[in-house]
């Protein structure tokens, strides 16, 4: 006998094992025959009665179905499993004690084995194309061509691009826009002909997207490529106390860019300057487009190798005094008269008795909250009379702490404009505080403004400042490692922000409007 293998079978193997001896052993003993006694025995007999009217109807059905079974399907049987997996992953079908096979209720699927490669796959797939643009740089102690593309190959695959004129080649124009011309690296004998073409390098302005971000203009970001990836032709120093240089640099169409002599130039500022270049990012996001270009660069003038900040040399600025840095001398005094007067605003002339300078009364709006949101203290209040200053501040180290007695006849200074646009204000020097506490900040940069910029005020109080800045910082392939990454980068940004916050507040208790400032 066969030891049932189904759920049903056991159940009803086990209540006949009870029911049988019961049966057995009512009938045979000599006990009365009450009435439970005689309840239980008929229960035996009817589930008895029900079992073998069962098994007797599963044995006629089966055998109708194997008279049924096509021939097709009785091959199959017979057949050890043909289209089913060898490793095992399915099953093979139950069988059955009797010799038959019970057949499956799922479709097995022969799969092949899948290419690990195509066998060519350039001609089959076209790749995705990844758009990084270069520059070409001149190697040491070789000669190399500098030119608008990068191998003569690669000239063709640029005509053909889509991208912009600007991001082709980085700072370099489109194919055929100038000849190729030499330029000697440091070293190099003359007459020797056996030049080879440089190793395409990686900009360090790097653009992944099909475009920059709006708040940069083409010209900016080819301004940005030319001060990171152009070649240095020269030094020339400046008179100034920072200890700046002033970089000529190569590889720039002719009249495409401001210019000191035969060759744009970029000023090279101190690693302690780093500043500038979130500035200049932050000032393209707010909208106020004061700031000049600048970028981050690893120079080999510099002993530590670290990276310097790199702005750009404007030739078209208005001249400056050597005392206060200003194309326009104010005192503290004479500023808060001008705010007063709102000097040019609508449209309208002022008196001479005003005293009002050429510079828009919206300017001022624009540099107070941009020296407020980076703690600039070196344009309106000079003598650190709206913050406790440290050791290391030019104030202090100046001596023009005791000065804040008498605030009103403070000079201002780095107060730039344009010789062709003496309206608006140049936003120079730019160098920011992150280390300064809540509170401790110069809220005297505030006194007198009563209206803001619409736009700079909306991204403020947006959700967006956050995202904007690291995606216009992450461009900027030398600054973004040199400041520990997104890490470092994030921290920055965490003080902007709290600082926005407080501008706000100050913006709501003091009623300052909010107004649109596109003239």
């Amino acid at each position: 006998m066969t030891c049932p293998d189904k759920p049903g079978q056991l159940i009803n193997w086990f209540i006949c094992s009870l029911c049988v001896p019961r049966v057995r052993k009512l009938w045979s003993s000599r006990r009365p025959r009450t009435r439970r006694n005689l309840l239980l025995g008929t229960a035996c007999a009817i589930y008895l009665g029900f079992l073998v009217s069962q098994v007797g109807r599963a044995s006629i059905q089966h055998g109708q179905a194997a008279d049924k079974r096509p021939s097709w399907s009785r091959d199959s049987a017979e057949a050890p499993f043909p289209e089913i997996p060898l490793d095992g992953t399915l099953a093979p079908p139950e069988s059955q004690g009797n010799g038959t096979t019970l057949q499956p209720n799922v479709v097995y699927i022969t799969l092949r084995s899948k290419r690990s490669k195509p066998a060519n796959i350039r001609g089959t797939v076209k790749p995705k194309r990844r758009k990084k643009y270069a520059v070409v740089s001149a190697i040491p102690g070789q000669e190399a061509l500098v030119g608008p593309s990068l191998q003569p190959q690669e000239a063709a695959r640029a005509a053909d691009a889509e991208g912009p004129a600007y991001a082709q080649g980085g700072i370099l124009a489109k194919v055929a826009e100038r000849p190729w011309r030499l330029v000697r690296g440091p070293g190099v004998r003359a007459g020797v002909l056996d030049f080879q073409l440089p190793k395409a390098r990686e900009s360090n302005i790097r653009i992944y997207s099909e475009s920059a971000p709006s708040w940069l203009s083409r010209e900016d970001i080819r301004t940005m490529r030319l001060l990171a990836d152009g070649e240095v032709a020269g030094l020339q120093p400046v008179s100034s106390r920072s200890g700046a240089r002033l970089l000529v640099l190569e590889g720039s169409t002719a009249g495409s860019l401001p210019r000191c002599g035969p060759n744009p130039c970029g000023l090279l500022k101190q690693p302690l300057d780093m500043s500038e270049v979130f500035a200049f990012h932050l000032d393209r996001i707010l909208g106020l487009n004061r700031t000049l270009p600048s970028v981050s660069r690893k120079s080999e003038f510099i002993r530590d190798g670290r990276p310097c900040p790199v702005t750009l040399w404007d030739s078209s600025l208005s001249p400056a005094s050597n005392d206060t840095h200003s194309s326009v001398k104010l005192t503290w005094g004479t500023y808060q008269q001008l705010l007063k007067q709102k000097c040019w605003l609508n449209g309208r002339i002022p008196k001479p008795e005003w005293g009002c300078t050429e510079i828009h009364h919206h300017e001022w709006s624009k540099m107070a909250l941009f020296d407020f949101l980076l703690q600039i203290y070196n344009r309106l209040d000079t003598n650190c009379c709206g913050f406790r200053p440290r050791k290391e501040d030019a104030c202090v180290r100046n001596g023009l702490r005791p000065n804040c007695d008498d605030q009103n006849s403070a000079t201002l200074a780095h107060i730039i404009q344009r010789k062709h646009d003496p309206r608006h204000l140049v936003f120079i020097d730019n160098k920011g505080f992150f280390d300064r506490s809540e509170d401790n900040l110069n809220f005297k940069l505030l006194e007198g403004i009563k209206e803001f910029p619409e736009s700079a005020v909306s991204v403020l109080k947006s959700q967006h400042l956050r995202q904007k800045l690291l995606q216009s910082l992450f461009l900027d392939k030398v600054y973004w490692e040199s400041q520990g990454g997104r890490q470092g980068i994030e921290k920055l940004i965490d003080v902007i922000e709290q600082r926005a916050k407080i501008l706000i507040t100050y913006i709501n208790a003091h009623g300052i409007k909010v107004l649109p400032m596109n003239e």
